[in-house]
């Protein structure tokens, strides 16, 4: 057990250092993600030092069962990809600048119009596709019109790691978290209404509070042209393919169909779809091929390394005995803070494949209560400090590009004044929402 301990200690420390340190490793022309590589090399010594069989890791990959890793991999990943193709085409800048066209009158009007749009967005797609897509936008406009970029990028990260609560597809580890517990998406939606909008409610407060001093200075007017959505039809076929599937994720337990399957068959019409478009047009994909290079496939290796970590700690006993201290009281007020503060010291992906292996130990004794506080913790503790989540990895990459000032320190003091308060409040939403179902 101790041993088993160590080794997924030491490969979660080393997984951060490598993605604050070095995120690359280069051989030749070729550079690999460090996080997914680190992970892997901890999984295989861990099976092999705890003297774990790998047909028992295997068996556990393969299950028919709702926990099934490779499952929710490929829900995310077809998901991912409706949403890049989308973002190829322009819709996400479009919608940005069109919220900034509307907002001449200062800073505050533009301040409070980001927050709603990546709010929305994020609920209908992904926090990680709108860190990627409105980052870099927001960095280019404020250095345009003279403004502190800071509480912009605040305000997109916090609205995207907060309403990604809201429906079961906003955030990787919602989908493992629940699917792992069976919950379906309207089922997910009946529990996760209340703690998102109470936190999204107070995490609008509380920045404001922080950056209202610096969004009442005045606006200078930016005369940015609307970009046009050059290939309607491509976008409208995207559209309606998420659109549908949405819809179908939200039906699927009514019409026996697994979420998973719903996503694959969308994305694979949308590919299909956009090389007949391409085929009659007489074309290369473009769109397509670029959509395809941008999704991140590198989670694939890193959540199944991670989900056999949890095999060979549930193999040894781990799971099972930090279920047992955590006991069956006071759910809310266990499983909430402690997913938060584990999300920053493992990551948030990590943290939800150990915490769901640890509800499931428990023989149903932690209930929905201790589910969603954990749900909330993984989504709200992304932005208390820079390793919470992948997203804020990526968020703090970019903005370092574009020589924006943001320290490890910058991002806590904001994470501690907003963070805090919205977890607070999810939690409360969690606890209303269990007395009311």
């Amino acid at each position: 057990m101790i041993a088993a301990i160590v080794i997924c200690a030491l490969t979660c420390v080393l997984m951060i250092a490598g993605v604050l340190f070095v995120p690359k490793i280069r051989i030749g022309a070729i550079g690999i993600d460090s996080y997914w590589v680190v992970t892997t090399i901890g999984a295989v010594i861990a099976v092999l030092v705890c003297k774990v069989d790998f047909s028992t890791v295997g068996k556990a990959l393969i299950a028919d069962t709702s926990i099934n890793p490779v499952k929710i991999l490929a829900l995310f990943i077809s998901m991912t990809v409706l949403s890049i193709f989308l973002d190829e085409l322009g819709f996400f800048r479009y919608l940005a600048v069109v919220a900034i066209r509307h907002s001449r009158t200062g800073q505050i009007k533009l301040f409070l119009i980001l927050y709603f749009v990546v709010a929305v967005l994020t609920v209908f797609t992904s926090n990680d596709i709108i860190i990627l897509s409105f980052t870099p936008f927001i960095c280019y406009f404020a250095k345009n019109v003279d403004i502190d970029p800071v509480p912009y990028l605040a305000a997109e990260f916090v609205a995207a790691n907060t309403w990604s609560m809201l429906f079961i597809i906003g955030n990787p580890t919602n989908i493992y978290l629940a699917t792992a517990s069976g919950l379906g998406f309207l089922e997910y939606l009946k529990y996760s209404f209340l703690p998102t909008v109470f936190g999204g409610a107070v995490s609008l407060g509380a920045l404001l509070l922080v950056f209202g001093r610096k969004l009442k200075k005045p606006l200078t007017a930016a005369d940015i042209d609307i970009p046009k959505i050059e290939d309607k039809l491509s976008f409208a076929v995207g559209i309606v393919h998420l659109s549908v599937c949405t819809v179908l994720l939200a039906i699927g337990s009514y019409i026996n169909a697994e979420m998973w399957l719903i996503a694959v068959c969308s994305v694979g019409s949308l590919i299909l779809f956009s090389l007949i478009i391409s085929l009659a047009r007489r074309e290369k994909p473009r769109v397509l091929g670029r959509s395809l290079s941008r999704t991140p496939y590198q989670l694939v290796p890193f959540v199944l390394s991670m989900f056999a970590l949890i095999v060979v700690l549930n193999e040894v006993g781990v799971t099972a005995a930090i279920g047992e201290a955590l006991g069956s009281g006071l759910q809310i007020l266990k499983y909430g803070p402690l997913s938060f503060l584990a999300s920053n010291l493992i990551n948030n992906i990590p943290m939800s494949v150990l915490f769901s292996s640890i509800i499931g130990s428990t023989g149903g004794a932690v209930g929905i209560g201790g589910l969603f506080a954990t749900i909330v913790g993984s989504n709200v503790g992304a932005f208390f400090t820079p390793i919470g989540a992948l997203a804020g990895i990526m968020w703090s990459s970019i903005i370092n590009k574009h020589n924006i000032r943001f320290g490890y320190g910058d991002f806590l003091k904001i994470g501690a004044s907003v963070a805090v308060p919205t977890l607070a409040a999810s939690l409360c939403g969690v606890y209303l929402t269990t007395i009311i179902f």
